[in-house]
């Protein structure tokens, strides 16, 4: 029998919320809780919920019946903040010995493409969380958006992985077919699960497209299209994102009826049974290598990283986060340190984006800024002022020469600066009393002067009194 795995994506970033200039060295605190909790409950009420109580369902209906998830650290911390009753039923789902949970980075970062050590801290931190979480400790993993290459698979196999899931993408494949399973070319004990996108975008972007030519998609239809699929191709794998159940095919286009149906049309009108994706790999052998010199992920078109690092907007703000790693390193500050992993999300530089294809739109969804340029600013802001944080935190036996001259340099500028504004208040405040004493003289000096000019013409008007005119007028005779 040949095999079809289910594998959902399920993450939430914290989105920054405004963050604006004059906040730089004031406010250190990035997030928008408000339109973070508005998002989580959105989505658990139209997309989370209803699909795990399907899901559970269908587990239980089809003994067959298997799938597998991964699941952010950054969705679980959501989950526990915002929307407790989530995270209950994923843990339902988790207990279930016919669902997989896969490992990914904590933060869905671009760690992969930056830094190894990063990249590994994070896919640690993960699997503490799945232990913590559900109590288990994944055997295949899935990167950031299905990012792959042939390095990155190295240290996936050097972590102790037995797989990896990733893109069946046409220019790294040429001829070949993703329905087959693949191994590392690098490390060929790595084994490699690949997208089947033709088939899974069918679901997850082209379900309620009523200009498609396959629109309506029915689970028989989709049904027929797996047995037509050559019978020598063992395996296909359905790839996508959770939120495609209710948010981005809604209710009301008939996404959860087609879920409900597909299990009953795959296992009873074909020839493939469900298949978590350590199953596929623990029972098929790799057909030969694939090798993916450059990095391949899911999104656009493209299938490449252009998403994310495809213009200077990205470049300039994903080469300003990862500058810091080092300095970062030597910092034990929780609140900088939790920072650090929300500011690494690889939706940031995903809202910096500049050319809208196949999924922009999807993306668009929660995507709190109006152009990728007030993205960018908004998150450059963010990162100034955290470049300062950073810079203060490390000790300074820790700083490099040059870091410590300027750290030093600058503390000797602030503290001028200080002290000339100390001189300046004192200053003015000498100015202002000098001034009020000048004001006083000046009043005590007009008072007097009127004081005079009033003796002065009282004296005046007794010698010239009407008697005196008269003295001097008959005397003058």
């Amino acid at each position: 029998m040949r095999k079809l795995c289910l594998y959902f994506q399920v993450h939430q970033p914290f989105r920054l919320r405004r963050y604006r200039f004059f906040d730089i060295g004031n406010d250190h605190y990035y997030y928008d809780d408000y339109l973070n909790e508005s998002v989580m409950k959105k989505v658990a009420e139209r997309s989370y919920l209803p699909t795990n109580k399907i899901m559970i369902d269908l587990l239980n209906k089809y003994k067959d019946f298997k799938v597998a998830f991964s699941i952010s650290g950054m969705a679980l911390e959501q989950f526990e903040l915002y929307a407790p009753e989530v995270l209950d039923s994923f843990r339902a789902l988790a207990a279930h010995p016919n669902v997989e949970l896969l490992d990914e980075t904590y933060n869905h970062s671009l760690a992969s493409l930056a830094n190894k050590d990063e990249f590994i801290r994070q896919v640690k931190e993960h699997r503490a969380a799945m232990k913590k979480y559900f109590g288990v400790t994944p055997r295949v993993f899935r990167n950031t958006e299905l990012i792959y290459s042939d390095e990155i698979g190295a240290t996936v196999a050097e972590m102790g992985y037995e797989g990896l899931l990733t893109e069946g993408a046409k220019h790294v494949l040429g001829w070949k077919s993703p329905n087959y399973l693949y191994c590392n070319a690098i490390n060929p004990r790595l084994k490699v699960l690949l997208k089947n996108f033709t088939l899974s975008d069918d679901i997850a972007f082209r379900f309620s497209d009523q200009n498609w030519a396959e629109w309506p998609l029915t689970a028989e239809k989709f049904a027929g299209w797996l047995r037509e699929i050559p019978a020598r191709e063992e395996v296909v794998g359905l790839f996508m994102d959770y939120e495609t159940f209710g948010e981005h095919q809604w209710k009301e286009t008939g996404i959860f009826e087609f879920l409900e149906a597909l299990p009953e049309k795959v296992l009873g009108t074909t020839d493939f049974v469900f298949s978590t994706p350590i199953e596929a790999i623990e029972e098929l052998q790799p057909v030969s290598d694939i090798s993916v010199p450059h990095p391949i992920s899911w999104a656009d078109e493209e299938r490449d990283l252009t998403a994310w690092l495809g213009n200077e907007l990205q470049d300039e703000a994903f080469g300003k986060l990862y500058a810091l790693h080092e300095e970062i390193r030597k910092i034990k500050d929780p609140g900088i340190l939790k920072d650090w992993c929300y500011l690494q999300a690889s939706d940031h530089f995903y809202y910096m984006c500049t050319k809208f294809f196949s999924d922009g739109a999807v993306h668009s969804y929660f995507n709190p800024y109006d152009t990728p340029y007030d993205a960018f600013i908004n998150f450059m802001n963010v990162m100034s002022d955290f470049e300062i944080r950073v810079h203060t935190a490390v000790p300074a036996r820790e700083k490099s020469p040059e870091l410590a001259r300027l750290t030093k340099l600058l503390k000797e500028k602030e503290n001028e600066v200080k002290k000339y504004q100390d001189e300046l208040i004192k200053y003015k405040g000498g100015d202002k009393l000098t001034t009020e004493k000048t004001a006083s003289k000046k009043k005590k000096a007009s008072v007097s002067s009127r004081k005079k000019t009033t003796v002065k013409k009282k004296t005046t008007a007794k010698k010239s009194s009407p008697g005196s005119r008269k003295k001097t007028s008959s005397s003058g005779k």
